[in-house]
């Protein structure tokens, strides 16, 4: 099976040497995502407006790859301030329907261009 590369305008494009999303067999992985809007390249100030441009740069490129936000089976989510997580986790929510995928949340200590929130993803078909 060959990977494909999945790219998309509708997203942030990468800002260093790594895709948006691989597709490999019928796995989807999505790059960690930035809380920037594809058109202003703006952040949010707050950590659940953050959230909300991150999980919508997903849903974006799940969509592109072909996926849907139901087959999204894991999610990884870094943030600066654990005490943002009652926060993210409200918006976090609102993207999934029943079943949440496993997930990992990890406080680091800086993310990419001073962002708050990280978030990556992967979907099985």
């Amino acid at each position: 099976m060959s990977k494909k590369i999945i790219s998309t305008d509708n997203a942030p494009a990468a800002i260093g040497p790594y895709s948006q999303a691989v597709v490999q067999g019928d796995m989807l992985f999505v790059s960690g995502q930035l809380p920037l809007d594809p058109v202003t390249k703006k952040m949010a100030d707050d950590a659940a407006g953050q959230a909300k441009q991150s999980m919508k740069n997903i849903e974006t490129i799940v969509t592109e790859a072909g996926f849907t936000m139901s087959q999204v089976v894991r999610c990884g989510i870094f943030v600066t301030d654990l005490a943002d997580f009652v926060a993210i986790n409200e918006v976090y929510a609102t993207f999934f329907q029943g079943e949440y995928p496993a997930r990992a949340t990890v406080q680091v200590a800086a993310l990419p261009l001073d962002a708050r929130v990280e978030i990556d993803a992967v979907a099985i078909r």
